[in-house]
């Protein structure tokens, strides 16, 4: 008989249910978007200016790359569920940093220390492909996705509300408690499914070069990094666009800015129900197209005398949904490259996407200054597109040249 469901949910030694995936997931967004309607309040409330503020974004994402090339190596050495303890510990620690901070500088030196939640992106795709092959963990992962999809889909609403009621701080007291939540579930339900080498973190470094090698690896790392770069950059100049272009108020650009979760969540269905039968590649490529499609449309209404908010922000629906259908193939493509290194390639293919993210949230601030519009956003987007499609053809030659 099989033992009892209470029993079950505290057994360390079997894989965590699909829904603690999830949940899990969704903590590392919530992290990352819902205090971004505050940035101005911010800024205000610390006396200085919003560049300095929006520091808040792209510091968290370089450190969240740099944690990244670390974790995947210590999962593959010493097991994933104690990596992903230690880092959400650390992320609910660092969150009350943030709470208490007398100045920005303070609270920029907490909000680095919260990208301890990458643990939760690494090791939860890594976790899945631990236990499947690789378009069945394509499927699954954007199960995860799709899930996790919700929480910046209602997060920017969240915030936008807390700010306007209680203030910014409040958006991080709702972090503490998400983290503390996710943290107790870990324990509870999250059993090891890679019981490691136990080498040293250096030995495990060593490992990277056979990945670095293999043009098939890379090209799964630019198809991925450059699709939901389009996203980064938006990340990045959204605020800007919605609040300075078009005149939103931080509640009115909450819901707006959840429109490419939307799309997201949309895409990672369409993931899960055909990547196992059509192949994560040809899942890639379309959403790469799809994705290029959604920041050209809203290019060239702009263009045409057309730029609006309900255009701009609809048409990020459409770049989410090829980002669903792009992401969670291009993973799973990655991770199967060296399937005995699916930790290490995890952390180095999301370290490349967060790097690359962190300069487009950069470059979007420094080309939406006073009195630009949205075209200078989505040509960025644009190009992010055109380079994810050219990487997956990359990708099917090599498989060709390989007779894969």
């Amino acid at each position: 008989m099989d033992q009892n469901p209470s029993a079950r949910l505290f057994d360390r030694s079997t894989p965590p249910h699909l829904g603690t995936l999830i949940l899990i997931a969704g903590g590392s967004a919530l992290a990352t978007n819902i205090f971004l309607p505050s940035l101005p309040g911010m800024a205000r409330d610390f006396g200085v200016d919003y560049g300095v503020m929006q520091l808040a974004v792209s510091v968290y994402l370089l450190m969240n790359a740099i944690l990244q090339l670390v974790i995947g190596p210590l999962s593959d050495g010493y097991g994933r569920r104690p990596v992903m303890i230690g880092g959400f510990s650390i992320f609910c620690l660092a969150t009350l940093g943030c709470i208490f901070a007398p100045n920005a500088a303070v609270f920029l030196l907490f909000r680095m220390m919260q990208a301890t939640v990458a643990v939760a992106m690494v090791l939860t795709r890594t976790i899945v492909r631990d236990t499947q092959p690789q378009d069945r963990a394509a499927a699954m992962i954007g199960y995860v996705t799709m899930g996790m999809s919700v929480v910046p889909m209602i997060s920017p609403a969240i915030g936008g509300w807390l700010e306007e009621s209680f203030g910014w701080r409040a958006n991080f007291w709702f972090l503490f408690g998400a983290g503390v939540t996710v943290l107790t579930l870990i324990l509870a339900d999250m059993g090891e499914t890679h019981r490691g080498t136990a080498t040293s973190l250096w030995s495990q470094f060593r490992e990277y070069p056979e990945l670095l090698t293999s043009p098939r690896f890379w090209g799964y790392c630019l198809a991925s990094a450059f699709g939901a770069g389009a996203f980064f950059a938006y990340l990045g100049g959204a605020p800007f666009v919605g609040m300075q272009v078009f005149g939103l108020r931080p509640g009115e650009l909450g819901l707006y800015f959840a429109a490419p979760s939307v799309g997201y969540f949309i895409g990672n269905w369409i993931t899960g129900q055909f990547s196992a039968r059509v192949g994560a590649d040809r899942m890639v490529f379309w959403g790469a197209i799809v994705t290029t499609l959604g920041a050209a449309i809203s290019l060239v209404l702009s263009l045409m005398g057309f730029g609006s908010a309900g255009v701009f922000f609809g048409a990020m629906t459409i770049v989410g949904i090829g980002n669903g259908m792009t992401i969670p193939n291009a993973t799973a493509g990655m991770l199967s490259v060296r399937p005995h290194l699916a930790g290490t390639a995890s952390g180095l293919g999301g370290s490349m996407m967060l790097l690359g993210g962190a300069g487009l949230v950069a470059l979007a601030g420094f080309l939406l200054k006073p009195g630009a519009t949205e075209l200078a956003l989505t040509t960025l987007m644009v190009i992010c597109g055109v380079l994810s499609l050219m990487s997956i053809l990359w990708v099917f030659h090599r498989n060709r040249r390989l007779g894969l």
